[in-house]
C-alpha cells in the first residue's frame, strides 16, 4: 500500500513539475524570418533573463522603459552578434529597428519576459537571397545551454504568409559539444514557385473573410431586405423570386466592383490610409445597412451603397498585403489570389444562407427575423466602433466572436425554421404592411 502510495505521489509530482514547465515560455530566443524580394526582414525574441546573464546587465531585474535607458547599448550588442554572409564570406548589411519589451504573467510560473527586436538584412548586390550563413550568437556565446530557434514567417515562394499562426521552422544555433564552438547556422529555402504563392493566396483570401465576421455582416445585412419592396417608406411587398436574385446579383457585384478597386489601389500604395478609420468605417457601414434593413433610407439602392462601402472594405484587405513587398509580377497574383478567394468565400457564404432567407420571406416570420437581425447588428456595429475607437475589447465584440464559433449550428436553425415555416404557412397567408 505504501508503495502504491509513492507511486502516485511520484505521478502527482511528474505532472505538477510539467505543467508549470508548460507553462513557462521557452527561455529560447526565437528568430522569425520574413523573405522579400531583395532583402529578408524579421524579428528576434530574446528572453530577458537569459539575455541577462549573458551581459551582465540587469535588463531583466529592472525592465522598466529598458529600450528609452538602454536601448543604444542593446542595439550594440546585437549588431556584434548578427553577421550573415555569403557562403564565400561576403558580409551582408544588417539594421536594426524597432525594440520593445514584452512581458507575460501567470501565477503558476510567475513573469516572463522578453525583447522583441525588429531587424532586416540584405545581401551584396547580385548574391542569392535564399542561402546564407546566418552567424548567430547572442546570449549563445555566453550561456552555453542556450538555443536559438530559427523560423520561416513569410516566404512567398513557399506559400508561407505572414498572417499564419504556424511557422515553418528552420532550425536550431546552439552550442556544439564535441568541437565547443558554435558553427554558423546554413539557410538554404526551398525555391517554391509562382503556383504555390498564388494558391497561398487564395487560401489567404477564403480565411480572411471566414474570420472577418464583419464584412460578412454588412453584406448579409445589406441582403435582409432584397426579397421585400418599398411603399410608402415601408417594406411592405414582396419581389418574386426571380426579381431578388437579380437584385441579389447586383448587390453582391457591386461589392464586389469596390472592395477589387481600392484592393489593388491600395496593395500598389496609391491609396494610403491608417487602419483605424478605415475599421471604423466599416463598423459604422454595418450599422447603416441594418437601419436600411429597419426602414428603407436608400430604397432599390443598394448596389450603390455596396459599391460604396466595398470601397472601404477593400482598403481594410489592403492592409493585409501592403507589407508583403513583392515585386509587380508577383503583387498582381497576389492581389488576384487574395480577390478569388474573397469572393470564394463571399459566394459560400451567399448560397448557404440566402435560399433560406428567399423561403422565409414568402412567410410572415420573415418581418419578425429581418428587424431582430437589423437590431442585433446594430448592437454588433456599435461594439465594434467602440471597440476600434478606443482600442479595447468589450463584452459585445467577445459575444460576437464566441458566437461566431456557432455559425454552422445557426445556419442549421434558419435551414430547419424557414421550411417548417414555409411548408405550415396558411395558404391565404399574405404579406401585409409592416
Amino acid at each position: 500500500m505504501k508503495q502504491i502510495r509513492k507511486i502516485v505521489f511520484s505521478l502527482t509530482f511528474f505532472l505538477i513539475l510539467a505543467q508549470n514547465a508548460n507553462a513557462h515560455p521557452m527561455p529560447s530566443t526565437m528568430v522569425l524570418l520574413k523573405v522579400h524580394e531583395k532583402n529578408i526582414s524579421g524579428e528576434i525574441q530574446l528572453p530577458l533573463n537569459e539575455l541577462q546573464a549573458a551581459i551582465g546587465m540587469g535588463v531583466n531585474d529592472n525592465s522598466d522603459k529598458l529600450v528609452e535607458r538602454l536601448g543604444d547599448s542593446l542595439r550594440i550588442y546585437l549588431m556584434q552578434h548578427i553577421r550573415p554572409r555569403t557562403f564565400d564570406s561576403k558580409s551582408w548589411t544588417v539594421t536594426l529597428g524597432n525594440m520593445r519589451v514584452i512581458e507575460t504573467k501567470s501565477r503558476i510560473s510567475g513573469d516572463y519576459k522578453e525583447l522583441v527586436v525588429e531587424f532586416a538584412m540584405a545581401p551584396p548586390q547580385h548574391y542569392d537571397l535564399r542561402n546564407f550563413y546566418f552567424d548567430y550568437d547572442a546570449i549563445v556565446h555566453q550561456v552555453i545551454t542556450h538555443k536559438i530557434l530559427v523560423s520561416l514567417k513569410q516566404d512567398w515562394m513557399q506559400g508561407i504568409i505572414a498572417e499564419d499562426s504556424t511557422f515553418q521552422q528552420v532550425g536550431v544555433i546552439a552550442l556544439d559539444v564535441p568541437s565547443g564552438k558554435i558553427k554558423p547556422f546554413q539557410v538554404s529555402l526551398q525555391q517554391g514557385g509562382i503556383w504555390m504563392g498564388f494558391k497561398s493566396m487564395v487560401v489567404l483570401g477564403t480565411k480572411h473573410i471566414a474570420e472577418g465576421t464583419d464584412h460578412l455582416m454588412f453584406l448579409l445585412v445589406l441582403l435582409l431586405p432584397i426579397p421585400l419592396m418599398v411603399q410608402n417608406k415601408k417594406w411592405v411587398s414582396q419581389r418574386s423570386i426571380r426579381e431578388s436574385f437579380i437584385h441579389i446579383l447586383k448587390v453582391v457585384t457591386a461589392f464586389t466592383i469596390g472592395h477589387s478597386i481600392t484592393l489593388l489601389f491600395g496593395a500598389l500604395g496609391l491609396v494610403l490610409l491608417p487602419n483605424k478609420p478605415i475599421e471604423i468605417l466599416i463598423g459604422i457601414s454595418i450599422l447603416v445597412s441594418a437601419i436600411h434593413a429597419i426602414r428603407p433610407i436608400f430604397p432599390n439602392k443598394e448596389a450603390y451603397i455596396a459599391i460604396g462601402f466595398g470601397l472601404i472594405h477593400g482598403l481594410a484587405f489592403a492592409n493585409t498585403l501592403e507589407n508583403l513587398e513583392l515585386n509587380t509580377s508577383k503583387l498582381v497574383l497576389s492581389i488576384l489570389g487574395f480577390n478569388i478567394g474573397i469572393e470564394l468565400m463571399q459566394l459560400t457564404v451567399i448560397v448557404a444562407v440566402i435560399p433560406w432567407l428567399l423561403l422565409l420571406s414568402r412567410t410572415n416570420l420573415y418581418h419578425f427575423l429581418r428587424i431582430v437581425g437589423a437590431f442585433l447588428a446594430i448592437i454588433a456595429a456599435l461594439g465594434w466602433v467602440i471597440e476600434r475607437i478606443f482600442e479595447e475589447t468589450n463584452v459585445i465584440t467577445l459575444t460576437i466572436e464566441k458566437a461566431s464559433t456557432y455559425a454552422v449550428w445557426l445556419l442549421g436553425i434558419l435551414v430547419i425554421v424557414s421550411v417548417v415555416s414555409y411548408f405550415f404557412k396558411k395558404d391565404s397567408v399574405v404579406l401585409q404592411e409592416i
